[in-house]
């Protein structure tokens, strides 16, 4: 990746993010300016201070740790571990209940609007679609999925209700499923099939995946010195096409077929920069497992397709898929034990900068689709009834205006800052995960994709009159 490269990604994300983080607070501070409240601080991040000033004795910052922002309110809650001590001063009257619900309210609302605003822009300009069919690729001899008579070929249509359209699709519905049994729905030659399949917990992502797996061919990214692989001539790229004279779907099969042939020469064929090619390796037999080996690491090779659909789906329609994904996350979470999803899945910043620049690298269509999704995470995980986050100040804003007096100063300050430890503490927690799946996202962003525009619809001039047949 080159330089320039780099630049731009890394740009685009600090562009993109802090969008999202300025709006949310800007939203605060604007109805906080309406409602005649004083403001002493606008920042984005937390931590140390990167850049600043000071105007109109407010003072506006750039933060080291890009986890979020503040605008500091001295007449609202606020959280003095996140926002520090507030300078002494003349007292101020407290703020209405109505005025804190208003100004609370209104950083969500900015993030629904900015998410509208862009989810526009995307129905303007179009959004690319992956091109992913659900179509099983490789299914394990000897396996339950065997018994039952799923085949390679099959079409998934359906995963515990949820209708398919990509691969993707079966993972996210796998995934949030309330059992580690789900029924599949699968067609073959104009026939249907339901069938109910066990899943099992993918090492690599730690959620729950069916035991099935796309049309694929594995890559080799590594070559140990004086192994089976260097002899034969493998390199580092070479996608592998078939073994013993078996086509090669996946990464799983390749291994399985490569344990069963130690010591016994075998075609290998592979593609390398376009040109395919056949060579002879030998597996090496390994004396502890008394199978074949022949030295290599592999990764899925699959150039992912997208396929831009102009104009993109209504905004309307983007903003409301995204809030079904999000409550069905949240129930799932609910149902830990019944989904296995639990907070290590979560994202926190490290994760949702790592997913950002992904996808700026991908296409910046694809970036402000997901920029879609944050502000509206955004806006429905701050609207949580949790003192600190803004849920929390409307909450407590009704209760004081139901009991007809504030709550206790001592009681708001406790409160608000034992669960800004909590909200700390979980964002170190899921942090530690993210940085455990920091080489699942390298490989994401260096994974390969193609973009195509989709074929333009046929007008009524291309379309074959009557008695004319079109020629194929």
């Amino acid at each position: 990746m080159s330089f320039w490269n780099i630049v731009y990604v890394v740009v685009a994300v600090i562009v993109l993010f802090g969008a999202a983080v300025f709006v949310h607070e800007y939203g605060h501070f604007w109805m906080a300016r309406r409602r005649g409240l004083k403001v002493e601080g606008f920042s984005i991040g937390f931590g140390p201070r990167l850049i600043g000033w000071t105007r109109d004795g407010v003072e506006y910052a750039w933060r080291l740790i890009p986890a979020g922002g503040y605008v500091k309110l001295p007449q609202m809650t606020t959280a003095t571990l996140i926002e520090g001590q507030s300078p002494d001063g003349q007292p101020l009257p407290p703020a209405s209940p109505g005025s804190k619900i208003l100004v609370a309210a209104a950083g969500p609302l900015m993030n629904i609007l900015f998410a509208f605003g862009i989810a526009t822009l995307i129905w303007a300009v179009g959004l690319p679609e992956p091109v992913n069919p659900p179509i099983v690729g490789y299914v394990e001899p000897g396996s339950e999925e065997e018994r039952l008579g799923i085949q390679p070929g099959d079409r998934v249509l359906q995963v515990d209700g949820q209708r398919i359209r990509s691969w993707q699709d079966i993972n996210l519905a796998t995934a949030l499923a309330r059992t580690n049994v789900v029924e599949v729905v699968t067609e073959r030659n104009g026939q249907y099939f339901t069938n109910h399949l066990r899943t099992a917990v993918n090492e690599a992502f730690g959620l729950k995946l069916l035991r099935l797996e796309p049309r694929d061919h594995p890559e080799v990214v590594q070559v140990h010195e004086r192994s089976a692989a260097a002899e034969a001539g493998l390199q580092v790229g070479d996608r592998i096409l078939a073994f013993a004279g078996v086509p090669i779907v996946n990464r799983e099969q390749l291994i399985d077929l490569i344990r069963q042939r130690p010591d016994q020469p075998s075609e290998i064929r592979i593609e390398r920069n376009g040109q395919k090619l056949a060579l002879t390796i030998r597996p090496r037999l390994d004396p502890v497992s008394g199978q074949g080996r022949i030295g290599v690491a592999l990764a899925s090779s699959s150039t992912q397709m997208y396929v831009v659909q102009r104009p993109g789906p209504p905004p309307w329609t983007q903003v409301a898929d995204v809030v079904d994904k999000t409550f069905k996350t949240l129930m799932a979470l609910v149902y830990s034990k019944q989904t296995g999803v639990g907070a290590k899945d979560l994202s926190g910043p490290v994760g949702i900068l790592a997913m950002l620049a992904a996808w700026v690298n991908t296409d910046y269509r694809l970036a402000l689709s997901f920029l879609v999704l944050l502000n509206v995470n955004l806006a429905i995980l701050n609207l949580l009834p949790v003192p600190v986050l803004d849920g929390g100040h409307i909450l407590m804003a009704l209760f004081e205006k139901v009991r007809g007096r504030p709550l206790s100063v001592q009681v708001v300050e406790y409160t608000t800052t034992a669960f800004a430890v909590l909200l700390l503490s979980f964002m170190l927690y899921v942090t530690f995960f993210d940085l455990r799946r920091l080489p699942l996202f390298s490989a994401w962003f260096k994974a390969r994709h193609q973009i195509e525009q989709a074929a333009p619809e046929p007008t009524a001039s291309d379309r074959p009159r009557s008695g004319q047949t079109e020629q194929r």
